[in-house]
């Protein structure tokens, strides 16, 4: 088709505002996919995300529409996430596209990651499309909500867009807003080829299967293809487009979204963000990437059953294929044995890749307690990143360490703005500026927009469940690392039975580590559960143990079967009890349950 016929855009907005139901109603009414084949959410082909209903991996889909003067246009939709977890995977779709729809529930208003999306998808000078949704619902107020888009993210009043993608109301609207407003692509489609990888999933038969968009030129079966970051060639098994099913075609041409199947078997080798082009005519120079994924979340991932190593490490194997952001390394644990050290995008993103293990591969895992990743200055100037307290070099050998420091958004309304702002306090906030997006008439009812700098760390733990459960779930939440922070951070050890259990280990602020240390070694105290022998768990600080609690040995009423007589035969029964008391505690073996590892996200 034509260039100036092709339309390629995406959906973006704040989790659970509609985007996934806008997209049902654009493919049903774009006839894509056949009325009796509907269901919600039809793009969202996990079983999680259907569950949770939320959007995990960005999806892709051709539509054809008509205009009423009889014009054939192709539009190409990229729906996207919207937890902040996966930014990530909303970048990759901007860069594919020219323009985007931004969604915005009218029973809200705007929220964090709405002015996040905005901001990354003006970054891309991608055409935005302000979409207010949900305006069938009772609590609804899409004046008030447009009002918003106005004074906060400057858009014209007559641009915003009032639907209802439950029922259908003025989604046609949309659809011509896309034809008119988005800009068609603007690739010469006789130059060499340049097709930008967007995303990747990993198939048997066809290797790793790369979802493109054509800048330039035009690709088909028979031409080899070259990735010009690695220099790798492949051979094209199949093209083809998304209807959303893979559908194959001969050709693809400039401007188009698509797939090609490589062959590939190893997913490393066709990264994101790459360019392909072709070996025998390569293009001179690559396409302008996008950020890669940078792990902000590290977790050990231990098998139950030790004999279930092996699987574990081909279970993360296959789901790299499928998930470029997942890193993962091995390790070992003097408490929990061999596993792996793996880096996530964020706390949700770790639950899906858990979960994913636990039912896809019906492996039983203990996962360690989140952390990240600091910078340590070493005496002798060099500079290690360390992604667990295990890692940490001698306390002798330390100039420095430096924390990850994270620029946070967030949107309250005003009556709940102290609770807030206290609350960003107790976290080591640092305060940065305070915004009104509107002054109702009722000041209670105002919404205020506050920053603040925020170490990673802090905020890990329980931060978002705080920020909820104090504005009642109104206040919302975007982050953005900015950068690493020098702190004083010392390393909280825990001793189990006097062993050391680095799994339960933790980075933390000098001033705070007694405080943490007490509460965290009460928590273990009635998660550990009694053994036939007492056992000590001990905080430590540089090898100074600064707090302790002893879980009581369960004990077994020797003397039961003792009537009367001399006392010396009851007092051999005891020696002989404590005697082997003493040698279980030796030689036994705590084991310490899950709930234990997760207690050191816990605040008091």
């Amino acid at each position: 088709m034509d260039q100036s016929h092709i339309r390629n855009f995406c959906i973006i907005a704040h989790i659970d505002h509609g985007k996934s139901t806008l997209a049902d109603r654009l493919l049903e009414m774009t006839s894509t996919i056949p009325k009796r084949e509907m269901q919600q959410q039809v793009l969202d082909r996990m079983d999680l995300e259907r569950e949770r209903g939320i959007t995990i991996k960005a999806k892709a889909v051709r539509m054809g529409s008509h205009t009423p003067n009889g014009d054939e246009y192709e539009l190409n939709l990229v729906d996207t996430p919207g937890h902040v977890d996966f930014t990530y995977e909303v970048s990759r779709s901007l860069a594919a596209v020219e323009g985007a729809i931004l969604v915005v529930d009218a029973t809200q208003g705007i929220q964090a990651q709405t002015i996040a999306n905005v901001y990354l998808a003006l970054d891309n000078h991608l055409t935005v499309i302000p979409v207010i949704n949900k305006i069938d619902m009772p609590a609804a107020d899409p004046e008030q909500t447009a009002q918003e888009l106005v004074d906060t993210l400057g858009f014209d009043r007559n641009s915003i867009i009032m639907v209802s993608a439950r029922d259908g109301t003025n989604v046609e609207k949309v659809l011509q807003a896309v034809i008119e407003r988005v800009p068609p692509p603007h690739g010469n489609p006789e130059a060499s080829l340049r097709a930008l990888i967007f995303d990747s999933k990993y198939d048997p038969y066809k290797g790793v299967i790369a979802f493109v968009r054509l800048v330039d030129g035009q690709v088909s079966t028979t031409q080899p293809l070259k990735l010009m970051s690695t220099g790798r060639t492949a051979e094209v098994l199949e093209i083809g487009v998304f209807t959303p099913d893979m559908l194959p075609v001969e050709q693809l041409r400039a401007g188009e979204i698509g797939y090609i199947a490589t062959g590939l078997k190893n997913v490393t080798e066709c990264q994101v963000g790459d360019t392909i082009t072709l070996s025998a005519s390569p293009a001179s120079q690559s396409l302008p990437g996008y950020r890669p994924a940078k792990p902000m979340v590290f977790a050990g991932l231990y098998p139950v059953d030790t004999n279930d190593y092996l699987p574990l490490r081909e279970a993360l194997d296959k789901l790299k294929l499928n998930d470029a952001s997942l890193l993962y390394e091995p390790e070992s644990s003097a408490a929990l044995g061999f596993g792996f050290r793996c880096g996530f995008l964020g706390l949700l993103h770790m639950d899906i890749v858990r979960e994913r293990i636990e039912r896809e591969y019906g492996l039983a895992m203990i996962i360690t307690a989140p952390s990240v990743a600091f910078e340590v200055v070493r005496t002798d100037g060099t500079l290690k990143t360390v992604a667990s307290p295990a890692q940490l070099p001698p306390p002798n050998e330390i100039a420095e360490i430096r924390e990850p420091i994270m620029a946070i958004t967030l949107l309250v309304p005003s009556r709940y703005l102290g609770s807030i702002m206290d609350l960003a306090s107790e976290y080591s906030g640092e305060y940065k500026r305070m915004e009104y997006l509107n002054r109702a008439e009722d000041h209670q009812s105002s919404r205020v927009l506050l920053e603040y700098n925020v170490p990673l760390n802090a905020i890990l733990a329980d931060f978002y469940d705080q920020l909820k459960s104090r504005s009642q779930g109104y206040a919302s939440l975007d982050y953005t690392f900015i950068g690493y922070r020098p702190a004083r951070l010392v390393k909280l050890e825990i001793l189990v039975n006097g062993q050391p259990v680095d799994a339960l280990s933790s980075i933390v602020r000098s001033e705070n580590a007694y405080q943490e240390g007490r509460a965290l070694v009460q928590r273990l105290r009635q998660l550990i559960p009694r053994q036939l022998f007492e056992v000590a768990i001990q905080a430590a600080v540089g090898g100074r143990i600064i707090a302790r609690e002893t879980v009581a040995a369960m004990r077994k009423n020797v003397l039961a079967k003792c009537y009367g007589g001399d006392i010396t035969r009851k007092r051999k029964l005891l020696e002989q009890q404590a005697e082997g008391k003493k040698r279980m505690k030796a030689v036994g073996r705590v084991e310490i349950p899950q709930e234990a590892f997760m207690a050191v996200l816990k605040r008091e």
